[in-house]
């Protein structure tokens, strides 16, 4: 390592990633070959870097396995991939379609330094891919029609939990002793809560997921996911850790809290990186344009968007630039001070172009790209912030998410039940006096409903109507918020739109943000700025669920207009 000391500064982590993989290579596979080995059940690649895989060419008749499923995953000659279940495209390649239980695996080795897997079933092609010297699984899925058994895309990596003992801990449900929900969310015996679901991460903030053992990590390195849905924000499940596994999961797409249509004809890549047990690095993928992949796009046939800059930013608040259309989806962050952005390496087409203020939209346009050029927007001014308008009071920010509220920085990780949890029910808030962090992030019909909020008016503001705002970031069975201010009582309001699925309790708060709006009249306040307005907020729904997963809204913000 005494090389090292004559980098540059800049360089020595990527050099000290280098003697860690040459290392990792050259001490386990000295005299691995790279090279694709058949036989009648499996192909088997040797990467020539301490990575051995097989692929199940056929099908031996079990439920729990399929043909084009990874069956096995040796690391320096140890076992990892679970021998009684597949790692596969959800519950196998031969169960996506309900019209398709063929499946199709071959295999081709492509100037002699890369290896080529492919898995074709129905509509949906799976590619397994192996470079000489690199310890990676490089994957790629593509697929023309949405599977319709399960409705959604994902990888999941089985690995044997003995050698991966290490993973997400609001995932592991190793130890738990009961149901808490749905058969996927469980407790241990202290009451903290584990699922699946809590091991989710905005779509923006990970690059990689995955899980350690004594010196090995296995890593799902994600590419930028342009085919997959939800946007920037979306929180999907990633992980699960049980008593015998450890599963890795890929999400394409997903059912859960999601806010529109499937995207189709995109080859979406992700490779499995092998490491000592430090994180990965995101590793190339330029030489998949010599290996005739479905829905590949290389760079040179993609565009560019950049902005000038952005006027009317709040310092308080990041901003992300989303694009959008039916066929891709994209982001990428604003620069704090001017709002100078650059969306890079798009394919061609015209998107919305959606300015997010922490993750409530507060601009739209549209925008266009072309293969091989740069799209260069003028400076705007973002004028759709709900913040700028004049207000008596706000409890909250206009940002697309409850966090700043009760319980809100244990939303994406346990369940609403969990005993790290504060009451859901605190005391009465009272504008003034009263923090925002203690008004419930969530209210449900069942829970914790009728919350009451006490403010005072001055002498020429009880003389006038005001607008009260009720902004959400989601809703569950059609609950919406209605308002009583003393006397006064709101008409019904509609229910707003949002996915079907549970959303609350899984760690998914952003939906669809919708505002209620309601005018109150003069007559509704008290006729004396001495006393206190009573302002009680109720979760309606014609639905009849009960506890947890009863009618429910999560709160954005809360404000009484001048």
């Amino acid at each position: 390592m005494l090389f090292l000391k004559t980098l540059n500064q800049k360089y020595i982590k990527w050099g000290l990633y280098i003697w860690s993989f040459i290392c990792f290579t050259i001490s386990n596979s000295a005299f691995a070959a790279f090279s694709l080995t058949t036989s009648t059940d499996f192909y088997t690649v040797d990467t020539n870097a301490g990575v051995v895989f097989s692929i199940r060419r056929t099908d031996n008749g079990s439920s729990t396995q399929s043909p084009g499923d990874l069956a096995s995953l040796k690391i320096n000659g140890v076992e990892f991939q679970n021998q009684s279940r597949g790692s596969q495209i959800n519950s196998g390649f031969d169960w996506l379609y309900s019209s398709t239980s063929s499946v199709s695996v071959s295999a081709q080795t492509i100037n002699s330094d890369f290896i080529k897997i492919t898995v074709q079933a129905g509509d949906l092609t799976h590619y397994y891919m192996a470079r000489n010297g690199y310890p990676n699984i490089y994957m790629g899925t593509y697929f023309s029609n949405e599977p319709d058994v399960h409705g959604h895309v994902r990888y999941i990596l089985r690995m044997q939990r003995s050698q991966l003992p290490y993973g997400p801990e609001p995932s592991d449900i190793s130890q738990t002793v009961s149901t808490v929900e749905a058969g996927d969310i469980f407790a241990l015996n202290n009451g903290e809560t584990r699922s699946k679901h809590y091991s989710n991460m905005r779509a923006i903030d990970w690059k990689f997921i995955g899980a350690t053992g004594s010196a090995v990590g296995l890593w799902l390195v994600k590419d930028n996911q342009e085919g997959s849905s939800g946007g920037p924000f979306y929180r999907s499940l990633l992980n699960q850790g049980s008593s015998t596994d450890q599963e890795i999961t890929y999400i394409v797409n997903y059912a859960q809290a999601q806010t529109e249509a499937y995207r189709t004809g995109i080859l979406n890549h992700y490779t499995l990186v092998v490491t000592d047990g430090s994180e990965p690095l995101t590793p190339d993928t330029s030489w998949f344009s010599q290996m005739g992949l479905s829905g590949y796009l290389a760079d040179s046939g993609r565009g560019r968007v950049a902005g000038v800059g952005i006027n009317n930013m709040d310092s308080n608040f990041d901003y992300t630039i989303g694009f959008a259309n039916s066929t891709a989806q994209y982001w990428t962050g604003a620069n704090p001070s001017s709002g100078y952005f650059s969306s890079n390496n798009m394919r061609p087409g015209t998107y919305t172009m959606t300015t997010y203020k922490g993750e409530l939209a507060v601009d739209t346009k549209s925008v266009s790209v072309q293969a091989g050029n740069t799209t260069i927007l003028n400076s705007f001014t973002i004028n759709n912030d709900p913040s700028d308008t004049a207000a008596i009071w706000r409890i909250g920010d206009w940002d697309g998410s409850p966090q700043e509220f009760l319980n809100g920085d244990k939303l994406t990780t346990m369940h609403p039940s969990d005993v790290r949890m504060s009451s859901w029910d605190p005391a009465n808030y009272i504008v003034g006096t009263t923090s925002d962090s203690t008004f419930p992030a969530y209210i449900w019909k069942d829970i914790n409903n009728d919350h009451k909020i006490y403010f005072k008016l001055s002498a020429s503001q009880l003389t006038q109507a005001h607008q009260l705002r009720i902004g959400i970031t989601c809703a569950f069975a059609g609950g919406r918020p209605n308002i009583t201010v003393n006397n006064w009582t709101s008409a019904f309001q509609s229910a707003s739109s949002q996915p079907g699925t549970r959303n609350l309790t899984t760690g998914s708060y952003r939906c669809n943000n919708t505002t209620f709006t309601y005018d109150i009249p003069a007559s509704a306040w008290q006729t004396n700025s001495a006393d206190w307005n009573e302002l009680t907020i109720s979760v309606i729904s014609g639905t009849t669920t009960t506890g947890y997963l009863s009618p429910s809204i999560s709160v954005d913000a809360i404000d009484l207009l001048d």
